[in-house]
């Protein structure tokens, strides 16, 4: 079996400068002699929300392909595990640049810029988006499971499954008493989202015209909940927009983690005649002694 006596593993916070903030991910820069049940065997031992493998250098230093597991199995498109990977390629070869995964979703840019401090931002480029009705059935069942009356809903922000590389069903609590509170039934929830093919619940709040606060269980993935969900996030800018929720052209912060003590900053970018959504942040690497399992 495969494990980190084998596979140099990296390990990065994305969407916080801080270790402790954010969303903890593994990086493994040449995963070109792992197949898949070892790449299975490394995300699970690690026990983060997502691994990321480059499997092959496409153009030297420049383009990759990519691939993402969770302890229970692959998954289409990683946001935090994208934004990880590239700033580990940055810091590898000590210089900000462009790069371009190409990812079972499709093939997803990253820019990666260094501030005036010296720390390093990357902001990734999602595939097209798109949102679909959800039914009231799959809606009832996803409140039965969260425990959420469907009084506790915003009617501003009606539920729908949204998409950015990865399927996620958009929930929007009244209050943020109401997402603060998240105790859910994991394997009634996991059924539902197997069956919808849902990576995350991605669960939200108002806060202002342009700042929300964002939580996405994550039981299909083997643990209880994401600190910082990149993927979603491009899900839910698409879905903002799209509904006429926030201007076409416009720059979304999202809050997350920090009702797990991991807080976490997402900005979303819309760009008026271009689908695609960005999303950014900073990242830091994890030292070794600090390295844990804060998904669950």
């Amino acid at each position: 079996m495969t494990s980190f006596t084998d596979t140099e593993v990296l390990r990065y916070t994305a969407f916080s400068a801080d270790p402790e903030g954010g969303n903890p991910a593994g990086v493994v820069l040449d995963a070109a002699g792992l197949d898949d049940a070892a790449m299975l065997a490394v995300a699970a031992e690690l026990g983060y929300s997502e691994t990321a493998f480059l499997t092959e250098e496409l153009e030297p230093g420049r383009a990759f392909t990519v691939r993402y597991f969770s302890p229970q199995g692959e998954v289409s498109f990683c946001g935090h595990a994208t934004v990880a990977t590239a700033l580990a390629l940055a810091e590898h070869r000590g210089r900000p640049g462009d790069v371009v995964f190409e990812t079972r979703a499709g093939t997803v840019p990253v820019r990666v810029t260094r501030g005036d401090d010296g720390a390093y931002r990357a902001t990734l480029t999602s595939v097209e988006p798109h949102t679909e009705d959800a039914t009231g059935e799959d809606v009832a069942e996803a409140l039965a499971a969260l425990d959420w009356p469907a009084a506790d809903l915003d009617p501003a922000f009606p539920p729908r499954i949204a998409y950015a590389g990865a399927r996620h069903l958009v929930l929007a609590a009244a209050t943020r008493e109401r997402l603060a509170r998240l105790s859910y039934d994991f394997e009634r929830l996991a059924a539902l989202m197997r069956r919808l093919d849902l990576t995350t619940v991605q669960l939200v709040w108002r806060e202002d015209a342009t700042t929300f606060h964002v939580r996405d269980p994550f039981p299909v993935g083997g643990v209880v909940e994401d600190p910082a969900t990149g993927a979603a996030a491009a899900a839910f800018g698409a879905y903002a927009r799209e509904l006429g929720l926030v201007p076409g052209q416009s720059v979304l912060t999202l809050h997350q983690g920090d009702d797990m003590g991991r807080p976490g900053v997402l900005t979303v970018e819309l760009h008026a005649g271009d689908a695609r959504i960005r999303v950014g942040g900073t990242g830091a690497r994890i030292p070794e002694k600090a390295a844990g399992h804060p998904n669950t």
